[in-house]
């Protein structure tokens, strides 16, 4: 179950690393209206929720789903581990450091990482 608390004066939507893996439109579209629906800023998706397609640029899964969130103008923190994934792809790497220098979506080590982006320090 998705749970809703402030940081720094953001509401972030949190959803658990166990469930269904996130790999599509339609999970996505669910995420994003739950966050809207409760005026969350943040959406965080651990990594363990992204179905490993996501890593592998050219299936396009990652751009569709952080296309979905910049749409929709909900920003998104993917948490967890992913040096595994980025270590076996340059084009990942590079579209990670992208993300990251960003405002819309960010990969981070673990939510004190997020803490800290989202109080300014």
């Amino acid at each position: 179950m998705n749970t809703l608390h402030e940081i720094a004066g953001t509401v972030v939507l949190s959803t658990p690393a166990e469930g269904t893996p996130v790999r599509g439109d339609g999970d996505v579209m669910d995420l994003i209206g739950d966050a809207l629906g409760n005026h969350a800023e943040v959406v965080v998706l651990p990594v363990d929720r992204l179905d490993e397609s996501f890593f592998s640029l050219r299936t396009g899964v990652a751009g569709a789903i952080v296309q979905k969130f910049v749409n929709y103008r909900v920003k998104l923190a993917v948490i967890g581990d992913i040096s595994g994934f980025v270590d076996k792809s340059t084009a990942l790497r590079d579209f990670v450091t992208e993300a990251n220098r960003g405002r819309q979506v960010w990969f981070l080590p673990e939510m004190e990482a997020l803490n800290a982006r989202l109080s300014g320090s």
